[in-house]
């Protein structure tokens, strides 16, 4: 645009050049005009206007020819000018300047190439190491225009400085377990995969051993109720009872990643060797688990052929005691189908003696859905919540016609929670490969109370129990109270139900502060559930 700019001038000055010449034609015809109608003049007297004329005629031709030069010249200057300009302008390269950290290090012609160039070289130096991750830090680099004459950018110069800057590392990723470094592997990827296997061998167990769990026949004593039905199990989530952390850090020249089959196995076992033991003359499960200091809640994981608590001489027992690095946590939902104890009413009559009943309606029982959520640790149980139950069919009340004579500590037949704001830790049914023969209750609330009138037949110690209590409701009903800390009746008390008859504790063969408690119906236990309800 300058040069056109320029071009335009340069004709300007021209037409006005034609113009002032023009101007000196008309003024010099003018004055020849005037010269030829004036008079002449005396030698002695003063010039004439013809004179004058004369005079500014030779002044304007004297000068014409170097003013004329003159405008030649300043056009030519103008022409060349323009002309140099456009040569200018035409060879005018962009090129951009290449710093790094505010140091100058060349020119490039095309911005493009360093990022493209950086690229190449970072994956040539992370493909010459395969055991390991390589981490390239590449130097950080500003750009900027630059309009130069005939500039050319020194592109080899430039790319050669920032290769030079390239710093290639050996990483690795740092496995964490609750803050405690345990592994380190190749990758994140690698990490991630052995998480997974490990959450995958757990479920794989689970599966076996409940599979091994369907194809047992349980025989259970016709004075044992039948275990609740199973309607639907559910798994709810599946991760890991510590904190897991990810991190890249940078390996040491001795530093070799660990095989992520060594990882899992580390991880799993803790790198505990297996334990076995062959059953003795004597022995009982109670009796192993005391005699190795384990719980006896390993020996049925660890051996899910065990039913009943059924152990003959000889047999091979896995008492292996893993203590993993990374516990598998589950949560399960379970659906339960279990039966509601229907309640008798009962008509005194006054011609019946005292203690002769005779049934005027029969009872049914009804049906309930319940729903837990079992919290796991490498299979373990370590929680067992009701979430909900649904009643599904009512129980039909039995009508009886006893005596009038009252006979002191009688059962009503209708049983209150033994724990003020009870909560289930543990259900009725099949638990670790035999019978759990009650529910498990707890409570912040510590106080045992009777769970209806009755006689108490035995307070003192049992092995497995440890301090309890067994309360005859002198209706066909008994209820056992196990592992409290303090027991605050006696044997032959007549109890109320409500009356407090101990202290929650964990004595005998407990896991814990809790109550463990039984329903037994003419000498046959009972799912304590089917007669308590929220």
């Amino acid at each position: 645009m300058r040069a056109f700019t320029e071009l335009e001038w340069v004709k300007r000055t021209v037409s006005m050049s034609k113009r002032f010449f023009h101007r000196i034609r008309g003024t010099e015809e003018t004055m020849n005009a005037q010269a030829e109608i004036l008079p002449e003049t005396t030698a002695d007297a003063a010039p004439t206007w013809r004179e004058k004329l004369a005079t500014a005629k030779t002044t304007i031709y004297t000068y014409k020819i170097q003013v004329f030069k003159g405008i030649s010249v300043i056009v030519a200057i103008a022409a060349v000018s323009a002309a140099g300009n456009v040569y200018v302008k035409s060879n005018m390269n962009e090129i951009y300047q290449v710093s790094v950290n505010g140091t100058n290090i060349g020119t490039v012609s095309d911005p493009a190439i360093i990022a493209q160039f950086l690229q190449g070289k970072i994956e040539e130096l992370k493909a010459q190491r395969t055991d390991v991750q390589v981490s390239v830090e590449a130097p950080v680099y500003e750009v900027q225009p630059k309009t130069v004459f005939n500039g050319r950018g020194d592109d080899t110069k430039v790319l050669s400085a920032l290769a030079s800057q390239l710093v290639a590392k050996p990483v690795g990723i740092e496995l964490k377990i609750d803050g405690n470094v345990v592994a380190i592997v190749k990758d994140e990827e690698t990490a991630k995969s052995i998480l997974e296997t490990i959450k995958q061998n757990y479920l794989a167990k689970e599966a076996e051993r409940n599979a091994k769990k369907s194809g047992q026949v349980s025989v259970l004593s016709a004075s044992v109720a039948p275990a609740p039905t199973v309607e639907q199990t559910e798994l709810l989530s599946v991760g890991f009872a510590e904190q897991v952390e990810l991190n890249q850090v940078e390996l040491q020249p001795e530093q070799v990643p660990l095989d992520p089959q060594e990882t899992v196995k580390k991880l799993e076992t803790g790198d505990v060797q297996p334990t076995k033991y062959e059953v003795q003359e004597g022995d009982c499960i109670s009796c192993i688990a005391k005699k190795f200091d384990i719980s006896k809640q390993v020996i049925y994981v660890n051996n899910p052929q065990i039913k009943n608590d059924m152990v003959r001489v000889g047999d091979v027992l896995d008492l292996t005691v893993l203590q993993p690095t990374l516990s598998v946590k589950t949560e399960e939902k379970i659906v339960e189908m279990q039966e509601v104890q229907y309640p008798t009413e009962y008509i005194p009559d006054d011609d019946m003696r005292a203690g002769r009943t005779e049934v005027i309606k029969s009872g049914k029982n009804g049906m309930k859905r319940v729903t837990f959520k079992l919290t796991k640790e490498n299979g373990l149980l370590m929680e067992e919540e009701l979430v909900s139950e649904e009643m599904l069919q009512e129980p039909v009340t039995a009508v009886v016609k006893r005596g009038t004579k009252v006979v002191k500590g009688e059962g009503t037949g209708k049983f209150s929670w033994p724990v003020v704001s009870a909560k289930l830790s543990s259900g009725y049914g099949m638990r670790w490969g035999k019978l759990h023969k009650g529910i498990d209750l707890t409570s912040s609330n510590k106080n045992i109370i009777a769970a209806d009138n009755g006689k108490v037949t035995y307070a003192g110690y049992k092995e497995d129990y440890g301090n309890m209590i067994i309360i005859d409701h002198l209706n066909g009903y008994e209820t056992l109270y196990a592992h409290l800390s303090k027991i605050t009746t006696k044997s032959g008390t007549i109890v109320e139900k409500g009356e407090k008859i101990g202290v929650m504790g964990n004595t005998g063969d407990s896991d814990g502060i809790h109550l463990h408690f039984e329903i037994h119906s003419n000498g046959s236990i009972q799912n304590p559930m089917k007669f308590l309800s929220r």
